[in-house]
Formats: structure tokens, sequence, C-alpha cells
């Protein structure tokens, strides 16, 4: 079998990551489905991060949300300290308090250099999941005196959300699944974005990463970096490349729910961050995952009478339990 012209710029260019055009998938132009699908299967089999041009989500509101982050990471400690993250891993959490220990790729030894600001799907006190306090479904904690804050943040996770079913199909059709067939698990999907800021690195301290190497939890991450570069990823060889900045693109990568629901046939590829630039490195990630309670039973597609399913049937919500208690440290209790 011949192989595609993506298939062959990815083998040729071994240090560079992979880029895909969501434009004539999204203009609904004949056969883009279809194409796309086929490059997205050989990048997650073989790569497991790709860019993404294209994609519909405004420059304005990308502005919009970074200088949100910006405000937010401004803020005084005493500010911070109100909001600050709890079991529901909503909220700020401060620089030293996570560290990458549910890994594969051996024991951090530093905290991670970084802190950030959460926010999940927006839930009012009436909300049922919120009555029932049921976990990963709490309501969101926003920062006091920040006009138009909350509103940017939640108009920047919309779209992403968006953005992110449109992706559904393609990812299905790459499985050779009907286009449809992740609808019924994406329901009410978990998403939740995380506003990153790295402060300038110590270089005097040895294995001091922004964050250490690490697989994301979940289906996608969507992430974009602003101005300052620093993010690496382990190739399967494990080398270490760089993931450069690239101005109005998306960085996606596949998550550990991702790779255990096809049974391991799409990577989840690890990752830390390095900021040695000597000064603030801001960055935005989007994680969409399916519906929380949904058991996850390896995909027809995916097993076979010479590949069983590796892994039991598991609800994400399930699997984000241990992944959080894992790696982040002291949550503030719920109210």
């Amino acid at each position: 079998m011949e192989r595609t012209m993506q298939e062959a710029a990815v083998i040729r260019t071994a240090n560079a990551i992979p880029g895909l055009d969501l434009g004539p998938y999204l203009a609904g132009s004949p056969g883009a489905l279809e194409d796309l699908a086929r490059e997205l299967r050989f990048i997650c089999e073989n790569v497991g991060f790709f860019y993404i041009e294209n994609h519909g989500i405004a420059g304005g509101l990308i502005d919009r949300a970074f200088e949100a982050s910006l405000q937010v990471h401004a803020l005084p400690v005493e500010r911070k300290r109100e909001i600050r993250m709890n079991v529901d891993n909503i909220g700020y959490m401060f620089v030293n308090e996570s560290m990458h220990r549910h890994t594969k790729l051996g024991a951090a030894r530093k905290p991670n250099y970084n802190e950030s600001f959460f926010c999940m799907r927006e839930r009012g006190p009436e909300h049922p999941d919120v009555i029932a306090k049921r976990p990963f479904r709490g309501m969101n904690l926003w920062p006091s005196g920040l006009p138009g804050f909350r509103e940017t943040a939640l108009a920047y996770q919309g779209a992403v959300e968006q953005l992110a079913r449109k992706m559904l199909p393609v990812v299905a059709r790459a499985l050779e699944l009907p286009a449809e067939y992740f609808s019924a698990f994406f329901e009410t999907p978990y998403l939740q974005l995380r506003m990153l800021h790295y402060p300038p690195r110590d270089e005097a301290e040895p294995d001091q990463f922004g964050a250490g190497a690490h697989t994301d939890a979940g289906f996608l991450t969507f992430l974009l970096q602003r101005g300052i570069g620093g993010l690496q990823i382990r190739r399967k060889d494990g080398v270490w490349i760089d993931a450069p900045v690239m101005p109005g693109k998306y960085l996606i990568n596949c998550g550990d729910m991702m790779h255990r629901w096809t049974n391991e046939r799409f990577l989840s590829t690890p990752h830390r961050v390095m900021n040695v630039s000597g000064t603030d490195r801001y960055s935005m990630a989007c994680f969409f995952g399916p519906d929380l309670d949904k058991p996850l039973a390896c995909l027809p597609t995916c097993q076979g009478p010479g590949n069983p399913p590796k892994y039991p049937p598991i609800a994400y919500g399930d699997y984000k339990v241990g992944f959080l208690s894992a790696n982040y440290f002291n949550p503030a209790p719920k109210a």
C-alpha cells in the first residue's frame, strides 16, 4: 500500500511534529474526512502529537484568552489563595504543588515549576451534580476583581469544545469505526481549561522542570503556546525533540484514555516542559475527554483473536481519580 504524502513527510522529518490542515474537512469538501482520517491514523500510531491549522477558532478570542491568563497569574498571592485548587481539580494551583508521579518514565525528583488556573464546564449551585457533590463536577472558582475574565475563559473553552467535537468523526474513521461512533460517549464530555504560567527556571537547580515528563490523562489535549517555547516530546525511539511555537496553530496530542481505549494502538506520548528562556512562559491547554460515568471497553476495531483487550472496561471518572491523586498535592477540600 502506497504511503500518503503526509505519511512520507512524517517519515522524512523525524525531528519534526507533523501538521494537519482541517480546512477542507470543516468546509465539507468531498473525500476530506477520509483523507484526514487516514493521515491522523498514521500520526497517532507513530507520533502521538500533531499541529492543526484552519481550525476555525478566531484569533481575537485566542488573544483575549491569553490576556485573561496574564491577568489571573498577575494577581496578588492573597487573591489566588481565595480560589485555591480543590479536590475537583478546579481553581488556582501554585508553583511546586504538582509532581508527575503517575508516569512510567521514572519517579520525578522535584515538583513542577509552574502555576495554573483550572476551570471546567460551568455549573451553578442548583445543578444536580453540584448538589450531589459528584467528583469533577463542582462549581468553578472565579477570581474577584477581574471583569470579563469568567466570560472570556468560558467562551474560549466552549470554542475548543466545539472544535473537539468536530474532531470526533475524524478519530472514529481513523479507527475504522462509523463516523458517529463516539457521539454516545461524548454527550456531556469532560472539559477543562488550564491556563499555565512557567516562571523563569533556576538553571542551577538540577532536575527542575516546568513540567516533568508525563502523559496526559484524557482523550485529546488542545494546546496553544504563546511566544516562548520549551515543550518537548519523546519520540518512540526515546529521543526528546522540541515542539516549536507555531502561531495560530493548535498542538494536539492523544492521552492515556485514548491509548487505553484503543488497546494501545494510538500513542499517549510523553512530554515535558523546560523553560530556560530566562523569561516567563505562558500556554493554555484544553483537556477533552468522554463522559465521566460511561464504561469504556476496548474498541471493536482495536482487538482480535491475536490481540485481546489489554485492559478491563473503566469509566473515565474512575481513571481520573487515580491520576489526580498521584500528581497533585493537598488540594483544598470542598466547602
